[in-house]
């Protein structure tokens, strides 16, 4: 049996009030570059619809589901699917839980760790070997319990729980991005693929009356009036735009498939009616510029990633000074089971360990080094994502902005390619020019179409990255606490 006197353990329990010590810098989320107001100005439909004034925060953010704003009943059904079904996000999210459960392993680290290991050993001594003797074996039976712990004198510990914190944290917020940009892309896709059936639609009236003309030419021609070659020109436009209707099922078969791959379905699970594009896009919230820094989960993963960096720059830095375990060991000891729980079986130790390193050629400050050139990384990082998001915005607001104008444009283009191609038939049929001018007229006005088509389908799109942009419903006031992320259980 040992035993310790006071002058030793003393000093070693005066030793755990230093727990409360930790070095290596505290965190201050850096500064980002931001600016007062977006240089881009929204289109004037929404300045109309929201008010907008670019000095004044809006209080009507985005919120929740965000395409909701779009009133397209079949968009909200596939959209409410991605987060039920996308396997992307499925493995996102078995990544925050492997987040979380790093915290639990981190914060064990504060507390004890007690073994128990029994053991029954025989042994003999040497000098007898006959076969039938067997008075020299000794049994011995023994029941320690063994206990160490390390107080964490200089935060190495508490700081390694909460950068495995931020880490599940940052998790989280890279979860919420990809679920942000999935959503999205099913937008995006839903909208460029009703935008082919725009196209597709367009092309349908066009073939219709491309054939009414073949007909007519042919009737012509049959009369005396028209030439071969007039019959000729019309079968080959007839037949070019018919290609190019049948091009358009390739690319919206191809988004199809997309969007069934987005909500986890097979592509052959799905199937979505055509629908022709009316509406323009809907008004949008902007917000201040200063407001994106809470509202992009990509923002919040890189803030959360510094944060976690700086914890290490304190974990390296606690290297430099001693380590304190206390351990004890204490258990029952007996050459007979029977006298196994016997009070003078008992035996026990205890004693503290202090341990500093003295040489390691620069190891320890070359790990320094190593964690403050990782968090200046982080922090560059996270500017940059910031400045990334100012530009989609701006980006977006620009395109939104130049597309409604050039929408506008694009009208007046098909009234007057209708125009000319009312007159040029008129005059065909009338005998005072070529079937060419028909043709060319025809051509023109089917062109302005499906400019006016495409661009409706741009519009939306871009509004969905705008959407995209500006962080969807998201704040980062959505974050589990440390507290949180610690928690036991699922």
């Amino acid at each position: 049996m040992q035993t310790m006197p006071n002058r030793v353990l003393l000093p070693a329990i005066a030793a755990l009030f230093l727990s409360a010590c930790m070095v290596g810098p505290n965190y201050k989320r850096p500064a980002a570059p931001t600016t007062p107001a977006f240089k881009e100005q929204p289109p004037p439909d929404f300045k109309e619809a929201n008010g907008w004034k670019p000095a004044q925060p809006n209080d009507s953010m985005l919120k929740g589901k965000w395409w909701e704003i779009y009133n397209d009943p079949a968009l909200n059904a596939l959209e409410e699917q991605v987060s039920l079904s996308n396997q992307n996000l499925a493995q996102a999210e078995a990544t925050y839980r492997e987040a979380r459960a790093a915290v639990l392993i981190s914060r064990a680290a504060l507390f004890p760790t007690v073994t128990v290991g029994p053991s029954i050993t025989d042994s003999r001594a040497g000098g007898n070997t006959g076969a039938s003797s067997l008075s020299g074996v000794r049994s011995a039976f023994s029941l320690p319990l063994d206990a160490s712990w390390t107080p964490d004198l200089w935060g190495s510990i508490r700081r390694g729980v909460t950068s495995a914190a931020a880490t599940a944290q940052s998790s989280v917020a890279q979860l919420e991005n990809s679920r942000l940009l999935f959503q999205s892309e099913l937008a995006q896709d839903y909208f460029q693929m009703h935008g082919l059936d725009g196209d597709a639609d367009l092309l349908q009236r066009t073939l219709v009356s491309y054939q009414d003309y073949l007909t007519l030419t042919q009737n012509r021609k049959a009369g005396g009036i028209a030439s071969d070659l007039d019959v000729a020109q019309a079968e080959a436009q007839l037949y070019a735009t018919r290609t190019a209707l049948q091009d358009l099922g390739v690319e919206r078969a191809q988004l199809e498939h997309a969007v069934a791959v987005l909500i986890g379905k097979p592509p052959a699970d799905l199937s979505i009616t055509t629908l022709v594009l009316k509406n323009p896009p809907p008004p949008i919230p902007i917000g201040l510029p200063s407001a994106l820094l809470e509202r992009r989960p990509d923002i919040a993963v890189n803030e959360r990633q510094m944060a976690a960096a700086n914890e290490q720059i304190g974990i390296a830095k606690a290297a430099y000074y001693p380590s304190l375990t206390l351990g004890t060991s204490l258990g029952l000891e007996n050459t007979r089971i029977t006298t196994w729980f016997s009070w003078p079986a008992r035996f026990f130790s205890i004693g503290p360990t202090l341990s500093e390193t003295i040489f390691d050629a620069g190891r320890r400050r070359a790990v320094v080094v190593q964690t403050e050139a990782a968090f200046d990384a982080t922090i560059a990082a996270y500017r940059q994502t910031v400045l990334t998001a100012f530009q989609q915005v701006e980006d977006n607001l620009a395109a939104l902005r130049v597309l409604a104008e050039e929408s506008i444009t694009a009208d007046q283009s098909v009234t007057s390619a209708e125009r000319a191609l009312t007159v040029s038939e008129a005059q065909y049929k009338a005998g005072t020019t070529s079937y060419l001018t028909v043709i060319t007229a025809q051509a023109t006005a089917l062109a302005a179409e499906r400019t006016a088509v495409d661009l409706l389908t741009r519009r939306l799109t871009a509004s969905v990255l705008l959407v995209q942009a500006l962080g969807g419903g998201w704040d980062s006031s959505q974050l589990p606490t440390q507290k949180d992320v610690a928690a036991k259980g699922k």
